[in-house]
């Protein structure tokens, strides 16, 4: 095995924390975690369940919970296996795989979703939103509501 196959070095039960100008945005929980460098390039892969919690601008929270993980250089995310994400306004987002971009705090995947919350059900595949899940698109999607 070559050194960039094997971790820079590893953690058991880590807690990462990503802040920007002193605050707090991202709080990352994991049963393990492996660095790999890569050239230039870091990559930390968490696994053992991982939760991901982020603070919004309007100060609310998105968690997103999964099998294992990947935490870029960039800060970008990418979340595998059970993917459930769950917003403060009781919103519940579930999928295989999802990719969080720190750049523009977004959160996307190509693959089949379901949403829910207390009036709807809404399925598909393809899906884009912001962080705090106030605004997202289905690419291709189907669904149910409550009639009143």
């Amino acid at each position: 095995m070559s050194s960039q196959e094997q971790p820079a070095q590893e953690s058991w039960d880590i807690t990462i924390v990503i802040s920007d100008s002193g605050h707090r945005k991202t709080l990352i929980k994991a049963g393990h975690a492996a660095e790999y460098h890569k050239g230039d390039k870091k990559e930390i892969h968490v696994d053992g369940g991982i939760s991901v919690r982020t603070v919004n601008p309007d100060s609310s929270t998105t968690t997103i919970t999964a099998g294992r993980g990947i935490v870029h250089n960039n800060q970008d995310i990418e979340a595998f296996d059970d993917v459930v994400i769950r917003s403060d306004d009781g919103t519940v987002l579930r999928t295989e795989y999802i990719t969080r971009s720190a750049s523009d705090h977004m959160i996307r995947t190509d693959k089949y979703v379901t949403i829910t919350s207390p009036s709807r059900t809404i399925r598909g595949y393809g899906f884009e939103s912001d962080d705090a899940m106030k605004r997202y698109r289905i690419f291709h999607a189907s669904g149910e509501a409550l009639s009143q």
